[in-house]
């Protein structure tokens, strides 16, 4: 996949170099999550992480040496989706954002990258989901497109990271 640049960023895939500082990100987020006591994280799953970099599948938002935050993306979620999976979307997973970074508008930088990304490999939808009792986070998302297809309990398995097992979530789908 081939890198982004723009006047203030650059959108690259993450590498086992950057573990550490992804662990931290993740470690911070679930911290914040805590603290004020927000629907979110209370783990994080290393193994999907590691998965996710060897895949090319985690990404990074850059200026120089500061990262402002990643996410992974997929092409088949079928564990989540079931039915609707149909080969036709990119699905947005794990992002966070660098807290240094917050209020700078990451998502819409995330989002950009991937309805640009779609359309070269002419898919349909970018779906995502989010946990289906944090209002906020939904109206968050969905202020940016993305509608609110249903809510649904992941199974428990291994198929999915720890903190996504047995987890309400909200499914949300922006169609291109």
């Amino acid at each position: 996949m081939s890198l982004k640049e723009t006047e203030t960023y650059q959108i690259e895939n993450t590498s086992t170099a950057d573990l550490n500082f992804i662990y931290t990100l993740f470690e911070e987020a679930i911290t914040y999550i805590k603290k004020n006591n927000y629907v979110g994280w209370t783990t994080y799953d290393k193994n999907f992480i590691n998965q996710d970099i060897s895949n090319k599948l985690q990404f990074k938002i850059t200026n120089g040496n500061d990262i402002f935050c990643v996410f992974s993306i997929c092409f088949t979620d079928v564990v989540i989706w079931r039915e609707m999976e149909k080969g036709d979307a990119i699905y947005l997973h794990r992002i966070v954002v660098n807290p240094k970074f917050k209020g700078q508008k990451q998502f819409e930088k995330i989002l950009n990258w991937n309805i640009e990304f779609a359309k070269e490999k002419r898919l349909k939808h970018i779906r995502m989901d989010t946990w289906a009792n944090n209002p906020n986070i939904i109206e968050y998302y969905k202020s940016f497109g993305f509608k609110h297809i249903e809510d649904y309990t992941t199974p428990n398995t291994p198929e999915l990271p720890e903190q996504h097992r047995n987890l309400k979530v909200a499914l949300l789908e922006m169609k291109l």
